[in-house]
């Protein structure tokens, strides 16, 4: 029986990871707690386990004396010396207790103690197993909808996919396998709850790192992301090491490992372009497809002014503002996008010369009046992409090394 004991502590540790010792101690607690249902009390109740055999032992500490007033507490010093002739008056003798003779009551509340003690550790462990995978990526398996929330199954636990983070127009199927961000793990009365999502900036960072060795191994850094879940997503990248190109590894051959992410986030696009710490650069990049023909950036006040061709306006600002909105969350920067005829006519070439002079970080691509008299191909191409020429705009974004923030642009 106590070898059976053991084993059985031994497979739930496995199984379950709960301690042995643990379940040991819990064991004894329910020893105790049974002989002071069976007792009436159990102050001076010992309880001893062999941790390898699993043999125990239950006994009573009980006090020498010549009148026994308290028979739980004290012995006669007749009955003492039955047991050993060198007890006297005042010492201390251990009196064993058969736990055979517990009552039903007394056995089933000695049973739940030891049940309780399991669910408690099961949950604990749960807990702990979980929380490590805080802010990673999981694959779970859609089990049902519940209201317009889904319910995820984790293995040993379910998880929540509420709506707010949920990318809108995707629909899953039960028994579907999709990949998800861990948001948070919360500790609960009925064991851990985990709420995941699939519009988390981090979802695609998390994506890279499973997919690119280089970034895995630190060679290649993604820097900032911006999201629009379902959409669009920009990342920049950067390399450790001047022999790798941080974008191509993340496209891979022939864009394999680009495509396996659009493929997991259901054919969202994604814009991979070279982090520089320097701003006006870095914004050129972010604008991307579009070409720029001159960035002043203000490192101080994070804003910047950018001026495209004219056939290029729609291009770089993008569908209802999105290329603009994004590229303003990537570098943190505000702005300013105007067309080479408006910053003509309002004098802003001249202004931003002088302010170039003066400190504002930044570039001209080419002279200004090469770019007055260009074809119309890119000009269709933007319209077949579906951008929209909003005239000038000016875009704020927040710093988006998380991607997250309000949006906030406005027509000027």
């Amino acid at each position: 029986m106590n070898k059976e004991l053991i084993e059985a502590l031994n497979v739930l540790e496995k199984e379950n990871n709960i301690s042995k010792d643990i379940l040991l101690e819990a064991i004894e607690n329910s020893l105790l707690t049974a002989c002071k249902n069976h007792f009436g009390k159990a102050d001076n109740v010992k309880v001893t386990i062999n941790r390898e055999t699993g043999d125990f032992s239950v006994y009573a500490e009980k006090e020498v004396v010549e009148s026994v007033e308290d028979p739980m507490l004290q012995i006669s010093l007749a009955e003492a010396k039955m047991m050993n002739g060198r007890y006297d008056l005042g010492d201390i003798v251990h009196v064993q207790i058969n736990s055979k003779e517990f009552g039903r009551i007394a056995t089933q509340n000695a049973k739940n103690v030891i049940l309780q003690k399991i669910r408690e550790e099961e949950r604990k462990a749960l807990f702990n197993d979980w929380y490590c995978k805080e802010k990673d990526v999981v694959t779970g398996i859609v089990q049902r909808y519940v209201n317009r929330n889904i319910c995820i199954d984790l293995g040993k636990i379910d998880a929540i996919l509420n709506e707010s983070e949920q990318v809108k127009g995707e629909v899953f199927k039960p028994t579907e396998r999709i990949k998800l961000y861990v948001l948070e793990v919360k500790d609960t009365n009925k064991g851990p709850r985990i709420t995941v999502s699939r519009t988390h900036p981090d979802l695609v960072k998390r994506l890279f790192e499973s997919e690119v060795a280089e970034v895995k191994d630190g060679t290649v850094e993604i820097k900032a992301i911006a999201r629009e879940a379902g959409s669009r997503t920009k990342i920049a990248v950067y390399s450790n090491n001047p022999d790798v190109d941080p974008a191509g590894a993340c496209v891979g051959l022939n864009g394999a490992r680009v495509n396996a992410i659009v493929s997991e986030l259901r054919g969202e696009k994604i814009d991979i372009i070279n982090w520089d710490e320097n701003p006006a650069y870095l914004i050129e990049n972010a604008l991307s497809p579009a070409k720029v023909i001159f960035v002043a950036a203000d490192e101080d006040a994070r804003e910047a002014q950018v001026i495209v061709p004219d056939y290029q306006l729609s291009l770089a600002i993008g569908k209802e503002g999105q290329n603009a909105r994004l590229a303003a969350r990537l570098t943190g920067y505000k702005i300013d996008i105007k067309s080479e005829t408006q910053a003509r006519e309002s004098g802003l070439l001249d202004d931003l010369e002088l302010g170039y002079e003066q400190g504002f970080e930044g570039y001209a691509e080419e002279p200004f009046d090469s770019f007055s008299e260009e074809a119309g191909a890119d000009e269709n191409h933007a319209e077949e992409d579906g951008t929209a020429a909003f005239g000038d705009v000016d875009f704020a974004g927040n710093e988006a090394e998380e991607g997250l923030g309000e949006e906030n642009y406005q027509e000027q």
